[in-house]
């Protein structure tokens, strides 16, 4: 079972913690298309968090300042909230319409293909610039950002959100909501 408190990890180097966050992800994929029916439910739960979590940190800390740091950084930015938004609209049906639909795994296959594109461009386009044009310290206090941010996230996409000023706006109301509604899915017995 992988790991998926992105908010507890111990990489203090934001660019550290973010590729191993999307190691983390990749894994998650793996482990839902392996889980047997009555289980893929749970593991795709803990999927949706961390996608989830992992994108709304990203938009609160690290774009924002991949905006002003890094060479066309508006643009660099501009491709990756596109790149959260459609894979944040297939999330949020797949979340929906849950892991029973008929479609679900061809589905999961699509999300992932854009999921996986989405990182390595983060990893390509984003990460090595932001990793030349900030000092480790800057590194270290992003990191602490993004955890920070990550332990207050909504739990599920919210699509359309993809800018930190709507995440701070509507952010932690649907996080509240978030939270209370996988407490009431666990007690009922279903999966968040």
């Amino acid at each position: 079972m992988t790991r998926t408190a992105p908010e507890t990890m111990e990489q203090s180097d934001v660019i550290v913690l973010l590729r191993a966050q999307h190691g983390m992800i990749r894994d998650l994929f793996d482990e839902v298309e392996r889980a047997p029916v009555e289980r893929r439910g749970e593991a795709f739960g803990r999927l949706v968090r961390l996608l989830a979590v992992h994108e709304t940190a990203e938009e609160e800390i690290v774009h924002p300042y991949a905006r002003g740091r890094i060479d066309g950084g508006d643009a660099v930015v501009d491709d990756r909230l596109a790149e959260e938004n459609e894979a944040k609209e297939l999330l949020s049906r797949l979340d929906e319409d849950g892991p029973d639909a008929a479609d679900f795994l061809e589905r999961l296959l699509v999300l992932r293909g854009a999921v996986e594109a989405h990182a390595r461009s983060e990893e390509r386009y984003e990460f090595l610039q932001l990793r030349a044009h900030t000092t480790e310290a800057e590194r270290r206090s992003m990191a602490a950002g993004v955890k920070a941010a990550e332990a207050m996230a909504p739990t599920h996409p919210h699509p359309g959100t993809e800018s930190a000023t709507k995440n701070v706006l509507v952010g932690t109301p649907m996080a509240m909501m978030d939270r209370v509604r996988d407490v009431i899915r666990q007690t009922m017995g279903k999966n968040p």
